[in-house]
């Protein structure tokens, strides 16, 4: 026999699992999990004023007032701020066991416009600072829950908020199960453009996406390089000092800052390592952005070409995600070396590419040590202020509010579907009928126990009774 008739890859191959037998995987999973036990929120004792405390430890100090500050405004804003409270309390609850991408804190604030690479406008998940891989329902309930704090923050009547809820469930088993349909290829291509469909919208949820979209439209780079810059004796382009929520930095990194673009430069793409070349760093400082992100370390960095064209970059810390840390979820093998080798900005950048329909195509990170001597620090590296515009949840018409949990139920399963096991995770959900009344009980009564960790926040932090 000629080495030409041997046919290595015949005798190895075997065909892949279909549809049908991903959904009977999933709804045999049914039998270990059942479904009414998402349901479940398990007592007992619990600290969560020591995980907030901790992780303000690893914070800006003279940040952390503001972070205070800003998270005991409202229940919904100290929801915000609590990933990591939640991410624990799902750890002692059952889980499914089916692990997809997650976004980690997938809450009705996190979705949002911004520009595509082709400049047109997608509606898509916009923070990825704790995504990582993690039981698919965790993010399903941080989004339900955000919809039954944010509805009740704004006295909505409570049939709202549950027809609200319960329909986000029921849109994102809806959505997964109709993409497991599609092949891969097609799935990875769909996006949600934010003025597609705007025609049969009702009036008030057409009123706030036009609102949302014109918005969004008006926050380009070039209003933030006029807003947040000025000119030196010398031409150089600086920031404009508005302390504490905009400080130059430590000289010591400046002197450093043109070594930590070229780092980040070389995790970028090659088209965009070309396009920073006629660029040159002018100015960086500190800013301070969010709720739960405060003190963390963030940067914008001004850069200008020689004829007064200008680019903004933002640099925000990246630390351990709270689905690893305080979830305690195993992750995937060869998760775990690809933080080791591109640290956690590494793990942000990779799983915004992975979640998000289009990303920005200034991605990239960095790890570098501060000049102070202190361990090494990793962030990730993005365009600062793309047409970036979001939903204000308080101000929508009921209807709107519903449409908007609608919309962001369905990012959420095109976000989950591009994972390996969606196809299993739509059997296991089925219809989302039963699923949905489990994690609406869950949420309904995790949105109590957050707005009890509100009040033990305040007098914890002795804030004053508003």
């Amino acid at each position: 026999m000629s080495t030409t008739d041997v046919r290595p890859l015949a005798e190895t191959w075997s065909a892949p699992p279909t549809l049908q037998e991903h959904l009977e995987e999933g709804r045999a999973a049914r039998d270990a999990v059942p479904r009414e036990e998402l349901a479940i929120l398990p007592g007992g004792e619990r600290d969560p004023m020591a995980i907030l405390d901790r992780q303000d430890s690893t914070r800006v100090p003279e940040l952390v007032p503001i972070r205070t500050q800003r998270m005991a405004e409202s229940a919904f804003a100290f929801y915000r701020g609590t990933a990591a409270l939640m991410a624990a309390d799902l750890a002692r609850s059952p889980s499914s066991g089916l692990d997809v991408g997650s976004c980690g804190d997938a809450h009705v604030s996190n979705f949002g416009l911004f520009a595509s690479p082709q400049r047109t406008l997608v509606f898509d998940l916009n923070d990825f600072d704790e995504s990582a891989w993690a039981p698919w329902e965790w993010d399903v309930k941080r989004l339900v829950t955000s919809i039954v704090i944010a509805g009740q923050s704004t006295s909505r009547d409570d049939k709202v908020v549950r027809d609200a809820a319960l329909g986000a469930v029921r849109t994102y088993a809806r959505a997964l199960g109709n993409g497991a349909k599609r092949s891969p290829l097609k799935r990875y291509y769909d996006h949600f453009d934010a003025a597609a469909g705007s025609d049969s919208l009702d009036p008030e949820s057409a009123e706030a996406l036009h609102k949302a979209v014109k918005d969004a439209e008006k926050r380009t780079a070039a209003r933030a390089v006029k807003k947040l810059t000025t000119r030196d004796e010398s031409g150089r382009l600086t920031f404009i000092e508005l302390p504490p929520t905009m400080t130059h930095v430590d000289p010591r990194i400046e002197l450093r800052i043109n070594e930590y673009v070229e780092v980040y430069q070389q995790s970028a793409n090659i088209d965009i390592r070309v396009l920073l070349q006629k660029y040159h760093v002018t100015d960086i400082a500190r800013r301070v952005v969010g709720v739960g992100s405060v003190g963390t370390r963030c940067y914008l960095i001004s850069l200008a070409d020689g004829d007064d064209n200008a680019l903004i970059l933002q640099a925000k810390e990246a630390g351990q995600s709270v689905l690893i840390e305080y979830g305690g979820v195993e992750q995937p093998d060869g998760v775990g070396r690809f933080i080791e080798a591109n640290g956690e900005g590494g793990r942000v950048v990779a799983m915004q590419r992975i979640l998000q329909a289009v990303s920005d195509p200034f991605l990239g990170h960095l790890t570098g040590s501060p000049p102070d001597g202190a361990p090494e620090r990793s962030f990730y590296v993005r365009q600062f202020h793309d047409k970036k515009g979001g939903f204000d949840v308080d101000t929508l018409e009921d209807a709107a509010f519903g449409w908007y949990a609608d919309a962001c139920a369905t990012t959420l399963a095109r976000a989950h579907g591009q994972s390996p096991n969606a196809a299993v995770v739509a059997g296991y959900i089925g219809g989302g009928r039963v699923a949905g009344e489990a994690i609406l009980e869950w949420s309904y009564a995790y949105a109590d126990l957050s707005r009890a960790d509100w009040q033990l926040f305040r007098k914890h932090r002795s804030v004053d009774a508003a």
